[in-house]
């Protein structure tokens, strides 16, 4: 198991009591040191009368002491490291993920308005950790027309077969392997395929649903082989489905453990860190806690 801490990211809000929840477990299942960390955005530095020496003192943090009390009666990982630190939390939490193995914390804050689905900090620390980000929700999010789904633990993981990171499918395998879960692979094709031609062009014939169906199943089993080859303990269950690959993750994170998504390579005219658009609908609607994956190193450099 990795040394290297489960960081819990909380305010105080019950939204991040929640993650700081999963986070335990999580630090549990893999044996690593809890780190739990409060940000002040608006600190005593901020203040022209105030001066101040040094960072401050989890002690005198008022947040730090509720969650302490929280987890005191709580048996699992070394006892948890708690700090304090002063900052923009979407600058701050960031850069945290440099040192952690899993960043934890929920889908908003204290601030905000109260109609968002997903706070700033959340999708700042999603877009930027260079480790994987772990939201966790609100209860209670509605996922209309969701299909029935076997009873038990289930890790849901979308597969781009045309691009795919072995970063998002080798994670969602670990994550399985450690709490027992099946993993759901949902490799999504576009369907009706639109096909575009000139004015007086020749029009290609529509190609067969059946033939784009049997070639995203060829390709994807080929990318979940090594996975299944490393984690022979996992039951794995693969669905191609024709449409929106975001909707088909949505539907399938209810009564899902976790779903796995990605998080876009940088590109060469695009070098920061992106957040794509299914990745992004699945932080904002899945009813599930949703794990964004960095790309591996090769392709996040």
């Amino acid at each position: 198991m990795s040394t290297l801490p489960v960081i819990a990211a909380v305010d105080g809000s019950d939204d991040s009591l929640r993650a700081l929840e999963l986070a335990f477990a999580a630090a549990r299942t893999r044996e690593a040191p809890l780190r739990v960390v409060h940000v002040r955005q608006y600190a005593p530095w901020g203040q022209p009368d105030v001066l101040v020496a040094g960072p401050p003192d989890p002690a005198d943090d008022p947040v730090l002491g509720q969650v302490s009390a929280h987890l005191a009666d709580r048996t699992g990982p070394p006892g948890p490291e708690y700090v304090a630190l002063e900052g923009a939390p979407t600058a701050v939490l960031p850069e945290l993920g440099a040192e952690a193995q899993l960043l934890v914390l929920g889908s908003r804050g204290r601030g905000g308005f109260a109609s968002l689905l997903l706070g700033s900090t959340s999708m700042a620390v999603a877009t930027d950790a260079a480790c994987p980000v772990v939201v966790v929700p609100r209860p209670g999010r509605e996922v209309p027309d969701a299909p029935a789904a076997e009873p038990g633990p289930r890790v849901v993981v979308g597969l781009h077969v045309d691009g795919p990171d072995e970063a998002t499918l080798a994670f969602a395998f670990e994550e399985a392997g450690l709490s027992g879960a099946r993993v759901q692979v949902i490799a999504a094709y576009p369907w009706p395929v639109q096909i575009w031609s000139a004015p007086g062009d020749f029009v290609p014939a529509a190609p067969d649903r059946d033939v784009i169906e049997g070639e995203t199943r060829t390709l994807a089993d080929g990318f979940v082989a090594p996975h299944r080859k490393r984690h022979p303990g996992v039951q794995v269950d693969l669905t191609v489905a024709p449409g929106d690959a975001a909707g088909h993750l949505v539907a399938a994170s209810k009564d899902a453990d976790l779903v796995v998504v990605g998080r876009h390579r940088r590109r060469l005219l695009a070098p920061a860190r992106m957040m794509g658009s299914v990745t992004r609908a699945v932080l904002l609607h899945a009813a599930s806690p949703v794990a964004v994956v960095p790309p591996s190193g090769a392709d996040e450099s």
